[in-house]
């Protein structure tokens, strides 16, 4: 580490001054948030949380903390997302394991669990499909927060599979999720009151334009939509009404400027009261359909 921006750090490395030290190194980086990142790698290495660093800003690192800290700020600095660092994820107040072979969920898609909760009754026994689960939150989240439900969680990667597998056990909902390894609806038996996905949207076109910490880092499965982000999400759709009770709920996250493409796949599908909502960013983001009586 040494010096940056004109300021050594002293010889006793206390968590002040590194977090002081690593602001400036991220900000020199572009990180966009450069304390909180911060932050939340100091904690890592030290093995504690965030709170302790407040509380004890004059502790000094022992020399194994400084030098995973070393190691790990740099790997942050060359694009390394800090979820594969840390190997853990927050979701909708739950703590998941994550890994650099699985995609790493995004606020928007806790807006996408935010809908479904909302959109199933709490008070009776559901069955509810999550495709393409990956590290398994979406899965996990919906049996943690609806008692009654038993969740079917499904993805093509063997490595989402283990992780999300582990990820229900974690949050101790592991007998109300069933996690199985198919390509969409492939190996899935039955009908089901909620169909949710995150289903890779981006347009095969728009894929180089991706930041390079998403496009050399993250899964390019899960990324990829194909021609006009539309080519897994059509699957998606064919499959639908065979694997859903009447008047069930299909729920997907889509990509900005996707809502009619995928609404009028759904109406050709046979599903109906089809809506388009946007995320919190007034982005097109989510698509809601019904299957008939």
């Amino acid at each position: 580490m040494g010096q940056m921006g004109g300021s050594a750090l002293t010889v006793n490395w206390t968590v002040r001054e590194i977090l002081k030290w690593t602001r400036g190194y991220f900000k020199g980086a572009g990180i966009s948030q450069p304390r909180l990142e911060a932050e939340i790698l100091l904690a890592h290495v030290m093995n504690v949380d965030r709170l302790h660093l407040y509380l004890s800003p004059d502790t000094p690192l022992t020399p194994d903390e400084r030098a995973r800290f070393r190691e790990i700020i740099k790997k942050r600095r060359s694009g390394v997302p800090r979820q594969y660092l840390t190997g853990e994820v927050q979701f909708y107040g739950l703590r998941f394991r994550i890994r650099d072979d699985v995609f790493i969920p995004r606020p928007e898609t806790e807006e996408l669990l935010e809908r479904a909760l909302g959109l199933v009754p709490r008070d009776r026994d559901l069955a509810c499909l999550d495709l393409g689960t990956g590290s398994g939150v979406i899965a996990v989240s919906l049996a943690k927060y609806l008692p009654r439900v038993k969740v079917t969680a499904v993805d093509l990667s063997t490595e989402a599979v283990e992780l999300a597998q582990e990820n229900a056990e974690l949050n101790e909902v592991v007998d109300r999720v069933d996690v199985m390894r198919s390509n969409w609806f492939e190996r899935v038996v039955g009908k089901f009151d909620l169909v949710i996905s995150n289903p890779p949207y981006i347009p095969e076109e728009e894929m180089e334009n991706l930041p390079e910490e998403v496009r050399g880092h993250e899964p390019r499965r899960a990324l990829a939509g194909g021609k006009e982000g539309m080519e897994e999400i059509a699957k998606l759709v064919a499959g639908l009404e065979e694997h859903m009770y009447a008047e069930a709920t299909a729920l997907f996250e889509i990509g900005d400027g996707q809502g009619k493409m995928v609404t009028e796949e759904m109406k050709s599908a046979g599903l109906i009261d089809i809506r388009v909502e946007r995320d919190f960013a007034e982005q097109e983001r989510y698509v809601i359909a019904r299957c008939p009586l």
